[in-house]
């Protein structure tokens, strides 16, 4: 059985009330908060930054899981450290050295994590899944909250658990993209340890109720 543990995405929060959404979060029995970074290049959308993610640090009592869907990643490993991330994810699709910039991650003393795109293979992990902390599979296109869960995730997930038990069984599987109660039930069962949720989370009438519960599924 997998590891159940839940990161409400803030992506999905009220900006407005920001730091009563955090304040909900520490209440909760979350285990960390995701941060998603957009540039508009990368990915068709703008999210927030660095000054966003240090104010978020201020107020939170879970970790930061801050996921960089953004080009040149390297540039910006010191700053999100600096900002307050303790797990900062990097995308396989933007970082042509990739293991220059996992143990440039790890050297500033967080958490190094990979993203997978969902037409990006398992197999490419091949050669530095011994060297991370966590990989993230994306089950939806990145970009916008909200998408249909692509249904070829959980297969991805069970080629992504064996690679892990063979080569780095520490190695954390996370899971982002229309993230529920059904499909988060079905993706632990698959082999995933970490679910990502946003707008299934923060629209319910409870979200304290709602997070809790992915931890009992």
């Amino acid at each position: 059985m997998s590891t159940q543990l839940v990161a409400p995405s803030i992506l999905a929060a009220d900006f407005s009330k920001l730091g009563r959404d955090i304040e909900m979060i520490n209440s909760s029995n979350a285990d960390y908060i995701h941060c998603d970074i957009m540039d508009g290049v990368f990915v068709p959308n703008i999210s927030f930054g660095i000054p966003v993610v240090e104010k978020v640090a201020e107020v939170a009592k879970k970790p930061l899981d801050v996921h960089l869907m953004i080009t040149n990643p390297d540039h910006f490993i010191v700053p999100f450290r600096k900002a307050g991330a303790s797990i900062l994810t990097v995308h396989y699709e933007t970082c042509p050295h990739l293991h220059r910039t996992v143990s440039s991650i790890k050297n500033e003393g967080m958490k190094a994590s990979v993203c997978l795109n969902p037409h990006t293979p398992v197999h490419l992990l091949d050669d530095i899944i011994h060297d991370l902390d966590m990989v993230l599979i994306m089950s939806v296109n990145p970009g916008f909250g909200g998408q249909t869960f692509i249904k070829n995730t959980y297969q991805k997930i069970r080629e992504l658990k064996e690679l892990i038990m063979v080569k780095n069984p520490k190695c954390l599987i996370e899971v982002d993209g229309g993230v529920n109660f059904e499909t988060g039930r079905n993706l632990y069962e698959a082999g995933a340890d970490v679910l990502v949720s946003g707008s299934f989370i923060f629209k319910t009438d409870d979200p304290i109720t709602t997070i809790n519960k992915f931890k009992t599924l």
